[in-house]
């Protein structure tokens, strides 16, 4: 049987979306309860980067499926460098039955994935955290029950969060406003290909400079850390380019009365979020936190029920 790979949500169709927020939907309700989806199995947590959120919500998911969790560290394995990505890919597919792959290069998540014999799933690369945008658009299905007429305003660094935000929720029909300062843009193909699925399905997409324009009376309001691990000698110009693109009240002011404020995690409160906004009325972002296990659990019950 061949096996299938959560390398990029581009490579999923929005039915295949939707079958996976609606297993998160079940498996939300029997919160506590073990399964016995991952009975009999192992699955391994191969992190370059350190982890709060994808690692505990992979490592409780697992055990409520009823599966076994190995967590992989850098000390333990150094991707590439102390071994091949395709030779771990390989070795690994003998003792376990799906891989978790957190890297700093999208390059080897592609490489472990053509290599192994058994599921990989992106817990986050360069590129992508498809992961992430699954539960986020799974917390805004949540709050507002439907895709329809929702526009998401995406403020911030054009990085790895926002590339998967734009094709998870450019596939549920959503419409999403990117505003980022000048250079730090979407990667041009991943534009190219959020416009084509736009076209397809009915969203609208737009990437501008302008905050307040992208924002106006959008019903999501997110963002991200401006500086993300591996840029921090970036970090001094990064503040001085990013100081106009603070969700704060002034801006998220602009917005639906009744949006919804979200952010990945880490938050560096006083940079891209002020405290107001993201301890205010409208901030969903630990139901968001959450809502990574249950999503991430209907991930492995979609690649690994036999």
């Amino acid at each position: 049987m061949n096996k299938r790979d959560l390398l990029s949500l581009e490579d999923y169709s929005p039915e295949e979306i939707r079958q996976i927020l609606t297993l998160a939907t079940d498996l939300k309700k029997q919160k506590g309860y073990r399964l016995d989806v991952l009975n009999g199995k192992s699955v391994g947590l191969l992190f370059q980067k350190p982890s709060n959120r994808t690692r505990v919500s992979f490592e409780v998911g697992i055990w409520q499926l009823g599966g076994n969790c190995i967590y992989l560290g850098p000390e333990e394995i150094d991707l590439g460098k102390r071994e091949s990505a395709k030779d771990v890919a390989k070795t690994l597919s003998r003792y376990l039955d799906a891989i978790v792959a957190r890297t700093h290069s999208h390059e080897d998540i592609m490489a472990l994935g053509k290599n192994a014999t058994v599921p990989i799933i992106n817990g986050l690369s360069d590129l992508y955290h498809p992961c992430q945008a699954l539960a986020d658009i799974f917390s805004i299905q949540e709050r507002f029950g439907t895709f329809k007429d929702i526009t998401v305003a995406y403020i911030g660094d054009g990085n790895n969060v926002c590339h998967s935000l734009i094709l998870a929720g450019l596939k549920m029909g959503l419409s999403i406003n990117v505003a980022t300062p000048r250079g730090y843009e979407p990667k041009p193909q991943v534009v190219a290909k959020a416009e084509k699925i736009a076209q397809d399905s009915g969203g609208h997409f737009t990437v501008s400079h302008a905050a307040q324009n992208a924002i106006q009376d959008a019903q999501v309001v997110y963002t991200d850390v401006w500086t993300s691990m591996g840029q921090e000698k970036e970090a001094k110009q990064r503040l001085k380019d990013f100081h106009d693109y603070q969700l704060n009240q002034s801006l998220t002011g602009l917005a639906d009365p009744k949006h919804i404020f979200m952010h990945c995690l880490p938050a560096h409160r006083g940079q891209e979020v002020a405290d107001e906004v993201i301890d205010g009325p409208n901030s969903i972002v630990f139901d968001q936190a959450e809502n990574r296990m249950h999503v991430q659990k209907a991930v492995l019950h979609f690649l690994m029920k036999s």
